[in-house]
């Protein structure tokens, strides 16, 4: 999968998690409803938790250096 693309399901993923909790939290859906709302929220709960893994695992990639990693500290500037 293209970087775009992932990043664009990851994004989009993550706008309807938004969604689907709003919804969920006003209290308006049947119980019907509800049930299939918490369960695509399942779903794309693990699309989000792949491409959280998948960057991880590049970042590790990168920061490898001499066939050995080494942990850098993060500076937020």
């Amino acid at each position: 999968m293209s970087k775009k693309k992932s990043t664009a399901l990851f994004e989009d993923s993550l706008a309807e998690i938004e969604r689907l909790v709003s919804q969920l939290e006003q209290g308006d859906l049947s119980l019907e409803e509800s049930l299939k709302s918490f369960e695509r929220g399942v779903t794309l709960t693990r699309i989000c938790q792949k491409a959280l893994q998948e960057a991880e695992q590049k970042v590790q990639i990168l920061i490898e250096k001499n066939g050995t990693q080494t942990l850098e500290s993060f500076t937020d500037e």
